[in-house]
């Protein structure tokens, strides 16, 4: 880091919470509803993190051309209701969030659509940390376009320079890198793959560990 960190901008899903297995039993859920084969949860977590609508796109596969909208529908009206069902914060994330508000200004940055974004941080009792929250539809663009951050660094006064993104997958990189900022990838999330071809420019193992590289060592 070149300069003192003074915002963190985090992805949702596969960084701050985990909430593969709600999003699986959605998407299946949807399928069962028009006849098609349910998925083994590997290949729809596989399928996450690009927005709700590539993510039915991919599970549907062949089938896509008709059935996309009804399934998609189908999929974010079970979803909508299902979203806090067995969805958690990773380890270590409400301890930290609490340790470390008064520190950092924190935002949130996700190609989820935002009520859903922002009811699973009020369920999990998330939402009081993160005031600034961009969702999947919030924007023209999404990750791994740049717009979402370079929005919410425009909102909250800061720099490119005082600015960290961190989440589990390429779109996250690419969309810091993009803006000009810091990136830490996360391991622990669904997406790490991606870090092959789109390195970020740290990773950390766990969400505590963020803390321990990024704070002042006086």
């Amino acid at each position: 880091m070149k300069e003192t960190v003074r915002l963190l901008v985090f992805d949702l899903d596969g960084t701050l919470v985990d909430s593969k297995v709600d999003l699986a039993n959605s998407v299946n859920h949807a399928l069962a509803a028009f006849g098609l084969p349910a998925l083994p949860h590997p290949m729809i977590y596989s399928y996450v993190g690009d927005g709700a609508t590539m993510l039915i796109r991919r599970a549907v596969g062949e089938a896509a051309d008709g059935t996309l909208p009804a399934v998609l529908h189908r999929f974010l009206e079970h979803y909508r209701h299902h979203l806090l069902d067995t969805t958690v914060p990773y380890p270590g994330v409400p301890e930290c969030l609490a340790e470390w508000a008064g520190s950092y200004r924190m935002a949130v940055l996700t190609n989820k659509p935002l009520d859903m974004s922002r009811k699973i941080l009020s369920g999990l009792l998330l939402s009081r940390y993160f005031p600034d929250v961009v969702g999947g539809d919030s924007l023209e663009t999404k990750k791994p376009e740049p717009e979402g951050l370079l929005h919410i660094m425009r909102r909250l006064g800061v720099s490119p320079g005082e600015t960290l993104m961190i989440g589990d997958s390429a779109n996250d990189v690419l969309a810091g890198r993009r803006a000009g900022v810091t990136t830490c990838g996360v391991t622990y999330g669904l997406g790490a793959a991606g870090f092959a071809s789109s390195p970020p420019d740290f990773t950390i193992s766990r969400f505590p560990e963020l803390f321990d590289r990024i704070r002042p060592s006086h």
